[in-house]
């Protein structure tokens, strides 16, 4: 089964490194999905125009969106690689070395392999990081961490 995405904007995605795990939702973005949420958009533009946790500077930056996953106990860590009791974030980015813009974001499984929400379309499971590099979210610049809590992804509370 295909997925929604222009295959442009994934070239490294194919159907043996993937499979799609939901419908197509705009309730959510990646960012919040990383973070565990389904219920609304994470993202560090105007107030009103999506969530963003309270005292993180709202731009596009890396220091604004470790911050903002360090509210949910996230902390830096140097690598993807699976550690037991541990889940991880990977934060996307473009640009030049070292003033890349964050665009994406990916939550390591149990299993190893990673989750990601693309954009309003589906969510995957994906086997590696690069699999979702690409022109539209760049690659992995930044990995975070804290002890894998079993939780369930957290829907709207209301």
């Amino acid at each position: 089964m295909s997925g929604s995405w222009p295959p442009q904007d994934l070239p490294y995605l194919t159907p043996e490194n993937h499979r799609i795990t939901s419908r197509r939702a705009n309730a959510y973005n990646c960012i919040a999905w990383a973070a565990g949420e389904t219920y609304r958009n994470w993202w560090p533009g105007p107030k009103n125009s999506g969530y963003w946790p309270a005292g993180v500077p709202r731009s596009v930056t890396l220091a604004a969106f470790m911050q903002a996953y360090g509210t949910r106990g996230f902390f830096a860590c140097k690598d993807g690689s699976l550690e037991p009791g541990i889940e991880k974030i990977a934060i996307y980015g473009t640009g030049d070395p070292g003033l890349e813009a964050p665009t994406h974001a990916a939550l390591q499984l149990a299993s190893g392999q990673w989750t990601s929400k693309l954009g309003k379309c589906e969510d995957i499971v994906h086997n590696t990081i690069e699999d979702v590099n690409g022109p539209v979210y760049g690659r992995v610049i930044a990995f975070m961490a804290r002890a894998r809590a079993d939780r369930a992804t957290i829907s709207n509370p209301r």
